[in-house]
């Protein structure tokens, strides 16, 4: 193997060659403020996934360090996410109790088969399987979950025990426990979040007035959930109020990531190999929309599948170092790309950041309030909330806005895990409705040319003898009897028509299913006295039709050209339109 095939294969290997001081000073600042991002939003995600808070960080680590070596985008920051972290409480959940060894287990084993699933699809080369989740879908998917999220956390924010894995449980259960509201807990959190939606907005204008460059406002401004956090820390310390009920992080393990297994048990394996695939591709699709949007802006490429193995790298990280599933977050990667990371080393420094603080921090945030952290995370994760998606898919096309308003509905409704199936049969769903009613156009020529057009849009010369169809979009078994049915709709028995011909152009493949249906269609019209003719067939099409009975039995002829057809059958016509003085 050459060194750039090893390339492909490490793409450390390839960026590295050309590391410089340059992109070593653009690097380290990017991971300095990634790293203030992440220590908050770590915590916040691990506690969203029902684990200790360290889980946040250890998953935050190793992982961060096995994608810059195997991943090919240069801006993704990967780690916990919002969307990961809810399907991770959701899927372990119905497998072990929250705050047991077992859960933990179950964690990192469902890290490990995410990673399992990526390398395999990787090493398939499979990346174009997450083309079958439309974008609409997923968008409506995330939107659910955001609000899922949110209200997920408002137990935390009111200082109540309540539970639930749709909205209206959720929204029951919170009902049911409102006289246990502690007025602590929720002055901490409405204050927490009431900062924190402050900063995202009026923080880093105050900063630019106050004299500070765009770029250490900016900085400024991401540092405030760590603001929130101190403070709100500070206060639960001096105060005791951990001794009037505001529920607090506690004690977190200090040191790095340990080294731990994921369970081999079948049974376990068993009932988290469907969670952890949902995982997988929706993490994977994620990872991948926002990798290609930072790409593009620099005019790099990603490799979907070398995506795929970066990612499940990562994944198997985690589950080596008492982590959970990961992905390339949206937020963190956008900062991290904003604040000039050059290479995927950003991330590496990302990581030696984490494991510093992992530590020497950790016993400082004892005394972290849990309202603080979910209100991190409820801010966090409204910016994900966009029904604006539904109004778009509306005025767009009724069938994208009913698979986005029923994986919207279907989540909230019923969980996280069916809101997700449902969003990949809706859009299988959806291409297979419409693939299974192609377009087909009816043409005729245009004058004083050799082209042609559909007759309901232009003005084209037509012969009533012949009928030329062009279908736009591949036959195959879901569509072939649509095909069917509208050429049959159109020619009429005894009627004036003797010759169908079925322009090719837009046909890349014709499957067996079509084939036959052709030959129905072929010994159909022969009994209506009618011949059936194939104009610019393509050669890769040519070439399966010649290994069937099809080309044989066909009553017609197979032209170049539709305007090779049209003189032929009609040329008189032709004759007639070239006879006509050309307009100047």
């Amino acid at each position: 193997m050459d060194f750039k095939s090893l390339g492909r294969v490490l793409p450390v290997l390839d960026w590295g060659r050309d590391y410089d001081r340059h992109a070593l000073t653009d690097d380290g600042m990017a991971a300095v403020i990634v790293t203030i991002m992440l220590i908050p939003q770590s915590l916040a995600y691990a506690l969203l996934a029902g684990l200790p808070p360290e889980a946040g960080l250890y998953a935050s680590i190793r992982p961060i360090i096995l994608y810059a070596i195997f991943g090919t985008s240069r801006a993704l920051a990967v780690g916990p996410v919002a969307v990961v972290s809810l399907m991770t409480a959701a899927a372990i959940g119905d497998v072990a109790e929250a705050g047991t060894a077992g859960y933990a287990v179950a964690a990192l084993t469902l890290a490990g088969l995410s990673g399992l699933i990526l390398l395999t699809m990787g090493i398939l080369r499979l990346g174009f399987l997450a083309n079958f989740l439309s974008h609409p879908v997923i968008a409506g998917f995330i939107t659910a979950s955001g609000i899922l999220i949110a209200v997920s956390q408002l137990k935390h924010l009111l200082g109540v025990k309540a539970s639930g894995g749709s909205l209206p449980d959720m929204l029951w259960s919170l009902l049911w426990h409102l006289a246990d509201i502690n007025s602590l807990t929720l002055l901490i959190g409405v204050a927490s979040a009431a900062f924190l939606f402050w900063v995202r907005r009026g923080l880093k204008p105050l900063l630019v007035q106050r004299g500070f460059g765009p770029r250490a406002a900016d900085m400024g401004a991401k540092a405030g959930p760590v603001i929130a956090v101190a403070f709100s820390t500070f206060l639960v310390w001096l105060f005791g109020l951990d001794q009037h009920g505001v529920a607090v992080v506690g004690a977190v393990p200090q040191g790095l990531p340990p080294l731990t297994l994921p369970s081999f048990s079948p049974g376990l394996i068993g009932a988290l190999f469907v969670p952890a695939l949902l995982i997988s591709v929706i993490g994977f699709v994620e990872s991948m929309s926002v990798a290609q949007t930072l790409a593009a802006k620099k005019r790099q490429r990603i490799d979907p599948d070398q995506e795929l193995i970066g990612l499940g790298a990562a994944n198997i990280g985690a589950a080596l170092t008492g982590g959970y599933p990961v992905t390339g977050g949206f937020a963190r990667s956008v900062v991290n790309y904003d604040a000039g990371a050059a290479t995927p080393a950003a991330g590496a420094f990302t990581a030696v950041g984490l494991a510093i603080a992992a530590i020497f921090l950790t016993p400082l945030i004892y005394f972290l309030p849990i309202a603080t952290l979910a209100a991190t995370i409820i801010v966090a994760v409204l910016s994900l909330v966009d029904f604006a998606i539904l109004r778009s898919s509306w005025a767009y096309s009724k069938a994208d806005f009913a698979a986005v308003a029923g994986t919207i509905l279907l989540t909230l409704g019923f969980g996280v895990e069916t809101g997700v199936s449902a969003g990949v049969i809706l859009s299988i769903g959806l291409h297979l409705y419409r693939s299974s009613r192609p377009h087909i156009a009816e043409v005729g020529l245009v004058p004083g040319t050799q082209h042609f057009r559909n007759i309901l849009r232009h003005r084209v010369l037509t012969d009533p003898a012949i009928v030329t169809f062009r279908p736009d979009q591949s036959l195959y078994f879901a569509n072939a009897r649509f095909i069917e049915d509208h050429v049959f709709a159109r020619v009429q028995a005894g009627g004036p028509v003797r010759d169908v011909v079925l322009m090719c152009s837009a046909i890349n493949e014709i499957d067996l299913s079509a084939v036959e249906t052709l030959e129905e269609i072929t010994k159909r019209l022969k009994e209506m006295g009618i011949r059936l003719h194939l104009s610019e067939v393509k050669g890769p099409v040519m070439d399966r039709l010649c290994r069937a009975h099809f080309l044989r039995d066909l009553t017609g002829k197979v032209f170049l050209a539709q305007y090779d057809a049209f003189a032929a059958l009609a040329p008189d016509t032709v004759a007639g339109d070239q006879a006509k003085p050309v307009m100047s």
